[in-house]
């Protein structure tokens, strides 16, 4: 048994789980009410299917909207895939889960921001202890973001100095 506990692993799993449990009813009902979903994802992840001429305008991270109009959305077990609406041009998007960046729903101002290094895709790696100074999860306030209007939770406050 390791020294400690990650909360950090723990907290990037349950976030992730949350994210995915989300996206698998989506897929099968639909949005309700207001709800909608800001997705951004690191374009340069090497999973990462989207069209070149998508990958040449968002050549480091792109946000999508999941909202009026998305067809085929997929939940799978290291992803999800959609097809997105750019300018009357469908295209099928295939994005990792260790991608994602970002994942907001304005409606209801709730957010995630998850950070892109991944330390622990392996679960023997749950009680390794990880550097403080760079959390798995950061969820914040940042007013010059696009995705302002979530309430966000700081996990700095809880942290052992």
């Amino acid at each position: 048994m390791a020294d400690a506990i990650n909360y950090n692993y723990l907290m990037h799993r349950a976030m992730r789980g949350l994210m995915i449990e989300l996206l698998e009813e989506i897929a099968q009902t639909g949005l309700p009410g207001e709800h909608h979903f800001f997705i951004t994802f690191d374009t340069n992840h090497p999973e990462v299917e989207i069209a070149d001429w998508l990958r040449e305008r968002y050549s480091e991270e792109m946000t999508v909207v999941i909202q009026h109009w998305y067809e085929n959305l997929e939940v799978l077990e290291d992803g999800f895939t959609v097809t997105l609406n750019f300018g009357d041009s469908p295209e099928v998007l295939v994005i990792p889960w260790d991608s994602v960046r970002t994942f907001v729903d304005p409606s209801v101002e709730f957010g995630l921001r998850f950070e892109v290094e991944d330390i622990a895709d392996d679960a023997s790696n749950e009680n390794t202890p990880v550097d403080d100074e760079s959390p798995m999860i950061e969820i914040e306030d940042d007013e010059s973001d696009l995705r302002k209007d979530a309430d966000v939770v700081s996990l700095d406050s809880f942290r052992k100095s």
